[in-house]
């Protein structure tokens, strides 16, 4: 589409490549349009026409022959460029324009807010009870100002099954008819934050929630039709009911005094959809209430029925009662309705926490993580000022959440609940906390947290980072105040949660070093008790340079390895790491205090007094055992990378080790466990850690075995030793046996060879049969 100037019309009109064209030389409709009078223009036509008639609300009326009303949203004029076909040059002619403000379709806003805004419907209860909230502490406030006596604020929440509503009445400041208007009809327009501007900078002593102005839009989530009575505390002042469908219109007519139960207030009445029938009962409404508004300052009340039992005389069972004899007593039913307080808890976290006592701390914990049966370990109150201003409360708990147990990192164990001045926000928001402290729990209260609109979504911010390391420092600080106490609370802690802390040196780098502080491991020389990377590094022996280590499924499993020999015979002690997740831990950790971190599993051990003259010494058993080495690597073509003869073994004949980067045989089974759980591939696994055999030559199985290679190499027998060397190799190190049959098979058969080697044996030594 391309446009032309028309004279007649003094304005830009489109030329149409196919519904609609326009004579350039007579800017009239050709004559085929007239007699078709049943065409059909597409929408896009259309729209491109209305936009060049007259009256249209976004056409200058200097550019209009004669000018029409000024229409909805036109502000003053503004220089232009030149109309093309006038008298004077484009270039140096500037005619006067018009500046526009946006105009929407209301109900089409409505929509996005009601539907697009929110993702939970049952938000609409916490936005509409913080409004009613801040309307009640604005109450407060101004009476304190005013110095005059008024009724202490209060919120009441009442179901009616019969008419389908839902009331939310709060005794709070009210709103005039004007306010009405500016707060109700226009989105967006936050009556709350008006008031909190109105106020100063942080001049008044008052708590008030909302300040995006659309969450009193949150009640179409769940109603089709709002009606809104309310009466302000001025003096004077009428009552007003005002009611929207959430279209793009509004009524607001004077109410009876009576409608609102006290002197001022404003009374909400929720019309429910059809699908909100839920909302009705009691019960829910306290659930929500229990979840979002539990710690709102001001009492909130349900109207609720209650059913008492109570004992009543019996009087068809004490017809015949005869005298002197006691009343049957028979229990009845008795069924009573009013309001019912629902928020007695107090929010200790804006206490200052020297007026808090540890049984309030234990108490608190109880109730803001329902289901908790435990007492918490460790728990710190502490106000974070200055820049960002935080209030917190956080804690260890005394045992592992259960749905912890399940998963380490459960999106359903929600463990810090996010308040904005007592009103609950959230606890899912993962930026709070590192997930390495998944397992502490707490409350959070900021009122600087970046959230959106909906109050829902936390945006990350400096503001997050600055509250992050906060939360992070004072967790840190509990963990270090347990590992400081001599009454084994942190070794509790560690069988708790020390999987976690092993997590934080991996995803944590700011805070490594500190966290390899609290680590325990048991060890070669700790028996059993755990040993810290501190006491290692303390009873280490003058001439060790590293601290080493060595994986196993279990304890026993990795004090079987036979690698830690030739160290422990040093008087070296090894750490024993025994979950997948050391492993990788270990990768991060490098080091500690100016210590290498070795794995005692590896090819490229090598100890302190690995001399010129040791290498020597080494080369030469390689060249006297080269006749073993090569048969072992033809056996064993495909299950390992290389043999070699090693000086670090004392009791055993031969040990597996992996590479440089290679994975210890419990990583490697836990990898092919998740690759089967998730139903994934990752087949090459085993040609990527082919193992490294090495052999003690001093052992006599090592001897033996050079010894057949040297007599018959292609015997049965010979091949058999070798493999049940490998296998009872592999089984000392930590890896599984492959062919349990043929491992079977090779026992048996040695075992065959002792018995006949036995019953030779016993006949040379029978008697001779000389009558002795």
């Amino acid at each position: 589409t391309t446009t032309t100037f028309c004279r007649r019309h003094q304005t830009f009109i489109p030329i149409f490549s196919k519904e609609l064209r326009f004579h350039k030389t007579t800017f009239s409709p050709p004559p085929q349009l007239i007699e078709k009078s049943t065409m059909k223009f597409s929408t896009a036509s259309l729209v491109a026409l209305a936009s060049v008639v007259a009256t249209s609300a976004f056409i200058p009326s200097s550019l209009v022959g004669t000018a029409p009303k000024k229409p909805f949203g036109m502000t003053k004029p503004a220089s232009a460029l030149s109309i093309p076909g006038s008298t004077s040059s484009l270039q140096s002619t500037t005619a006067e324009a018009e500046t526009f403000e946006f105009t929407s379709d209301v109900g089409r806003v409505m929509d996005l807010i009601i539907n697009s805004l929110y993702s939970d419907r049952d938000i609409f209860l916490r936005e509409l009870v913080s409004n009613a909230a801040d309307a009640c502490d604005k109450k407060r406030f101004l009476s304190l100002t005013e110095e005059s006596e008024k009724e202490k604020p209060e919120i009441k929440i009442r179901a009616n099954s019969v008419d389908n509503t839902l009331s939310i009445e709060d005794s709070g400041v009210g709103m005039t008819r004007d306010e009405i208007i500016n707060n109700l009809g226009k989105i967006a327009q936050s009556g709350t934050r008006a008031f909190v501007q109105a106020l100063g900078e942080g001049k008044a002593d008052v708590n008030l929630i909302g300040q995006f102005g659309v969450g009193f839009y949150s009640a179409y989530l769940v109603a089709d039709k709002v009606t809104v009575i309310t009466k302000s505390m001025q003096s004077g002042s009428k009552a007003y009911k005002w009611e929207s469908e959430a279209d793009s219109s509004y009524t607001i007519t004077e109410a009876s005094q009576d409608e609102i139960s006290g002197e001022s207030g404003t009374k909400l009445i929720l019309h429910l959809k059809d699908d909100a029938s839920t909302y009705l009962e009691a019960s829910k409404i306290e659930e929500l209430l229990q979840r979002y508004s539990e710690f709102i300052e001001f009492p909130i009340s349900i109207w609720k029925e209650t059913t008492d039992y109570k004992q009543v005389p019996d009087e068809e069972a004490n017809k015949d009662l005869a005298e002197g004899e006691e009343p049957k007593m028979k229990t009845v039913p008795e069924t009573t309705e009013g309001y019912e307080t629902v928020n007695n808890q107090k929010p200790i976290w804006l206490r200052p926490p020297k007026d808090v006592t540890e049984e309030e701390y234990q108490d608190f914990y109880k109730s803001a993580f329902r289901g908790t049966y435990d007492i918490p370990m460790k728990y710190t109150h502490f106000v974070l000022e200055g820049q960002v201003e935080c209030k917190a409360v956080l804690y260890i708990p005394g045992m592992l959440p259960f749905e912890l147990s399940k998963d380490m990192f459960d999106e359903n164990a929600r463990n810090i609940r996010l308040y904005v001045k007592r009103v609950f926000i959230n606890d899912q928001f993962d930026d709070l906390l590192p997930r390495w402290l998944k397992f502490v729990k707490g409350v959070v209260d900021s009122d600087d947290l970046p959230l959106n609109v909906s109050r829902e979504i936390l945006q990350k911010s400096k503001v997050l980072n600055i509250i992050n390391k906060r939360l992070v420092r004072k967790s840190l600080d509990m963990i270090k105040d347990l590992s400081e106490t001599e009454d084994g609370q942190f070794i509790l802690f560690w069988n708790n949660f020390g999987k976690y802390l092993k997590v934080g040196i991996i995803e944590d780098d700011r805070n490594r070093d500190e966290i390899a502080s609290y680590l325990r491991f048991f060890s070669s020389a700790s028996g059993e008790e755990y040993t810290s990377l501190d006491k290692y590094i303390e009873n280490m022996p003058e001439n060790q340079k590293d601290i080493y280590y060595v994986t196993g499924e279990g304890k026993a499993k990795a004090a079987m390895s036979p690698v830690i020999e030739k160290l422990k015979s040093r008087g070296y002690d090894v750490l024993f790491a025994t979950e997948p997740l050391d492993e990788i831990m270990f990768e991060s950790l490098r080091g500690y205090k100016d210590k290498n971190i070795v794995d005692a599993a590896k090819d490229t051990l090598k100890l302190d007094d690995d001399d010129e003259e040791s290498k020597k010494k080494k080369e030469a058993l390689n060249r006297e055992y080269v006749d073993v080495i090569g048969y072992l690597e033809t056996l064993l073509s495909g299950k390992v990378q290389k043999v070699t003869v090693s000086d670090l073994l004392v009791d055993s004949p031969a040990a597996l080790v992996q590479g440089a980067y290679g994975m210890s045989p419990s990583m490697q089974r836990y990898m092919k466990a998740q690759a089967v759980s998730t139903g994934s591939d990752i087949g090459g696994i085993d040609d990527m850690n082919k193992v490294c055999m090495e052999i003690n030559p001093k052992h006599p199985i090592v001897k033996e075995l050079d010894k057949l290679v040297k007599e018959d190499k292609e015997n049965k027998d010979t091949a058999d030793y070798a493999r049940l060397l490998f296998d009872v190799a592999g089984m000392t190190s930590g890896y599984d046996v492959e062919d349990m049959s043929g491992f079977a098979k090779r026992v048996m058969s040695l075992m065959s060879s002792e018995v006949k080697a036995s019953s030779k044996e016993e006949k040379v030594e029978a008697p001779s049969g000389d009558g002795e």
